[in-house]
């Protein structure tokens, strides 16, 4: 590249936008309880084969998928007991766990996957789970090697229920928020320089102002979320656009585990497989191949051998090694990406049930990544550096 190019790169601005949902959205509801499911199962038998859908309405749940397990569980207490964490504890607010319609249509899982991933093989070798591929993104712009619109999309909205707990009781399950950020392209890098656009929409109850909503979304929320060196006079706010959301969750919105994968992951910077995660168990790869991508993307860029990665990884059913790994550096490393290739496949075995026992995929931890992301956050297993042999 000419000096020339390299100066024209740097001076390249441009705006991107990620959101994020709260847990009360009807989606991300969902994802919890079929996550919460998943859990339970787990935690009396790790060896559980769990892909549990979840739909939502005014007053019902309903649980559809395949199970196979020695656990013996309450399924509907799992259920109401999710549904009260999120929040919805009474009709006023759309939805009450005490008093909804619970649904299982829940079958054992089909002989034919089970024998051909796990019959007559160590753990070590299973077969994937499914065919399919997996990406996985890590980039130096934030500490947590996320992409910044993402990551402030879900602080955005933890910070609300947060505030719901105590200091702000107007606040309902239900929200969503927005996050666009301006960006200099640095030969490859994403340096991002300025908050361009916020926008939140949160449920609340009816005996409060629309003006009062919008003071305390921008002083206790957006102005403590979003550090102040990206926020200047020049920034818009849509704080409540619609000017009232009264009427929120399965109320207003029929819900469906997996339909928000772009919130989930790297808020649309990347590339995405398809595959929904929550409900899930980790024998299915899009799961387990998902978190192992992200580990491997997340380990380049923290060695600092880029600044930039994104990761693909593909399966066929019943086979234990991928079919093909690739990566992408955006021109961020002094390696070819052929180079970084070889060290990712020195320092890491992505067979399945390699990635389940590295990763330690078999205990309950999946309730948690059901909303704020599956990506960026210390407590999870993948988002721990490996330290690579060069």
């Amino acid at each position: 590249m000419s000096k020339k190019e390299i100066t024209k790169s740097k001076e390249k601005t441009f705006l991107f936008t990620s959101e994020s949902v709260g847990e009360g959205h009807a989606d991300k509801m969902c994802d919890q309880i079929s996550d919460a499911v998943l859990d339970a199962y787990l935690s009396q038998d790790p060896n559980s084969k769990v892909a549990c859908e979840c739909v939502a309405k005014t007053g019902m749940i309903l649980l559809c998928g395949e199970v196979t397990s020695n656990a013996v569980v309450d399924i509907l207490q799992v259920v109401r007991d999710t549904i009260k964490k999120i929040g919805y504890d009474c009709s006023a607010k759309g939805f009450d766990y005490k008093t909804c319609n619970v649904l299982l249509a829940l079958q054992p899982q089909c002989p034919e996957i089970s024998d051909c991933v796990f019959e007559g093989r160590v753990e070590e070798d299973i077969g994937a789970g499914d065919q399919g591929m997996m990406f996985g993104y890590a980039t130096d712009e934030t500490e947590e090697c996320m992409p910044l619109t993402i990551l402030l999309a879900h602080q955005l909205n933890a910070k609300m229920k947060e505030l719901s707990r105590n200091e702000c009781p107007w606040i309902m399950p239900d929200s969503k928020s927005q996050v666009t950020v301006e960006y200099r392209d640095n030969v490859g890098a994403m340096e991002p320089l300025r908050v361009h656009t916020v926008v939140i929409s949160v449920q609340h109850t009816p005996d409060i102002t629309l003006q009062e909503i919008r003071h305390q979304l921008l002083e206790k929320v957006v102005k403590v979320v979003i550090p102040a060196r990206y926020l200047d006079d020049r920034t818009i706010y849509h704080l409540l656009p619609s000017g009232k959301f009264l009427e929120g969750g399965p109320m207003s919105d029929a819900g469906l585990t997996g339909r928000k994968i772009i919130v989930d992951t790297y808020g649309g910077w990347g590339s995405h497989g398809g595959g929904a995660f929550s409900g899930k168990d980790p024998s299915k790869v899009d799961r387990s191949g998902a978190y192992a991508a992200r580990w491997v993307a997340k380990s380049l860029v923290k060695a600092k051998l880029c600044k930039r990665v994104l990761v693909q990884i593909s399966y066929a059913i019943g086979v234990s090694h991928p079919l093909s790994i690739s990566l992408f550096h955006y021109g961020t490393s002094t390696l070819d990406e052929d180079e970084l290739l070889e060290i990712v496949k020195k320092n890491f075995d992505l067979r399945p049930g390699v990635i389940v026992k590295e990763l330690g995929l078999k205990r309950p931890i999946y309730q948690a990544t059901a909303c704020y992301g599956h990506f960026g956050r210390d407590a999870f297993s993948w988002e721990k550096p490996k330290i690579l042999v060069l």
